[in-house]
């Protein structure tokens, strides 16, 4: 999954560790080996592994598993995997007061900007790739922009100019619209499953 469901993910705002766990959920991305997690205090590290935990979860998963083979039959190879998590939040985001159960009323821009106010304010304790990431997804609010076409799109072709051969996710905005509503169904049937499984991953921490 990719940024806004693993900030989703992360429990509710209620939680006494709540803060926590969402600061470790993001850093997750570029924190590497047993010594990197150790070197955050036990709640970041909590958060740390329900991000490594959501992603075997949804790697194994066979509704993924469909959509990723869906997607490579649709000439994404070894990239499917990285459109269906882009993809994915696309789709979380177009229907967010659906998904957000912690609080249906909270619009996706509010919950956008109370997560980057959150790690901003944070911002010392992420790695540094992840601070310069940060500073491009707040002033750009790639979170609310998700919700668009147009922002997966974007997400996709960002990507492809960022990482090395990876020119063919320019082509996976398109490729995922064109069957939107068998990746709508797989999404839809997937995400509750994915909910509960973080939900007992995190409080059993």
């Amino acid at each position: 999954m990719n940024f806004l469901a693993h900030l989703l993910l992360s429990g509710s705002p209620a939680a006494p560790d709540y803060a926590d766990i969402v600061v470790g959920n993001f850093a997750a991305e570029a924190v590497r080996g047993r010594a990197g997690v150790l070197a955050y205090p036990p709640a970041v590290q909590r958060g740390i592994r329900l991000h490594r935990f959501i992603d075997s979860y949804t790697d194994a998963h066979p509704l993924v598993r469909r959509t990723t083979a869906r997607l490579r039959g649709a000439g994404l190879g070894k990239w499917a995997g990285v459109v269906s998590d882009v993809g994915f939040d696309h789709l979380l985001a177009r229907d967010f007061a659906h998904y957000h159960l912690d609080d249906p009323a909270e619009p996706l821009p509010a919950f956008a900007q109370r997560h980057y106010a959150l790690l901003h304010t944070r911002r010392h304790e992420l790695p540094e790739r992840l601070r310069h990431l940060l500073h491009y997804m707040r002033r750009d609010d790639w979170l609310t922009g998700y919700a668009r076409p147009q922002g997966l799109e974007r997400a996709l072709l960002g990507l492809s100019r960022r990482v090395p051969s990876a020119e063919i996710l320019a082509t996976g905005a398109a490729a995922f619209l064109a069957e939107l509503p068998a990746y709508e169904a797989d999404f839809r049937a997937f995400w509750p499953e994915l909910r509960e499984a973080a939900s007992q991953s995190v409080n059993s921490a």
